[in-house]
């Protein structure tokens, strides 16, 4: 009786020194949409093994040092509909998390909820997706730099079109003031009366005269303009 009492003793011993440096494994379960998954039965191999139906979403284990399994299902109508299972390897004291994400059990004879989710499938959608992006990107691209050069070019077209009805209207007022001077004036009285540059004036009486409207005759430091008659 004695011999069994200090075996009893040993092994407990053993068991707690064990798990004076125990660590903590614990995380969240999810399923296939990373969902928060409630009353997952979770279960690791450790000696014995522990069993924990996880609340809220998540679980925890306290173990010693050691390489273990950890696996989840999810059971509904005592029928695993999803599961998972990660290794972990535990060499010191500490926090470990390790998150698991339940999968549709397909070979437990679930039915495939028939949603395709080959990567090659996905990678070729998601290439598809890119390249309509960027073809759509390049033509709105390509409409913008129309509008902007139609814009300019109507822009300039308007002011071009401005400044000739004001060239226009300046050759007009030239003419009428020759009128006013009885036909023959000078540039220096032109330019009295109009409110422009020496230069630009003398560019319209140039026009003029080429125009053969007018005729300039040149007088000491001045010009005698000369409206000719039709």
């Amino acid at each position: 009786m004695r011999h069994f009492r200090i075996l009893v003793y040993g092994m407990l011993c053993i068991f707690l020194i064990n798990y004076v440096n125990a660590a903590t494994i614990h995380g969240a379960i999810y399923d296939f949409s990373l969902k928060e998954v409630n009353n997952a039965r979770v279960e690791i191999n450790t000696s014995p093994k522990q069993f924990k139906v996880a609340q809220n979403g998540t679980y925890s284990f306290n173990v010693p040092n050691g390489i273990y399994k950890i696996k989840a299902q999810l059971v509904h109508r005592n029928e695993v509909i999803a599961s998972a299972e990660e290794n972990i390897t535990i060499r010191q004291d500490g926090s470990y998390v390790l998150d698991l994400i339940l999968f549709p059990d397909i070979e437990e004879g679930v039915e495939d909820p028939g949603i395709e989710v080959s990567g090659q499938v996905i990678d070729e959608g998601k290439d598809r997706l890119l390249l309509t992006g960027f073809i759509v990107l390049f033509v709105l691209g390509i409409a913008a730099i129309i509008l902007y050069v139609l814009k300019t070019r109507k822009k300039k077209e308007a002011d071009e079109v401005k400044e000739e009805e004001n060239k226009s209207e300046d050759l007009e007022q030239i003419i009428s003031i020759i009128k006013q001077e009885g036909g023959r004036t000078t540039q220096k009285e032109i330019r009295k009366k109009i409110p422009l540059s020496e230069a630009k004036i003398s560019l319209m009486i140039a026009e003029l005269e080429h125009k053969g409207v007018i005729e300039k005759i040149k007088k000491g430091r001045g010009n005698i303009i000369i409206l000719k008659k039709k």
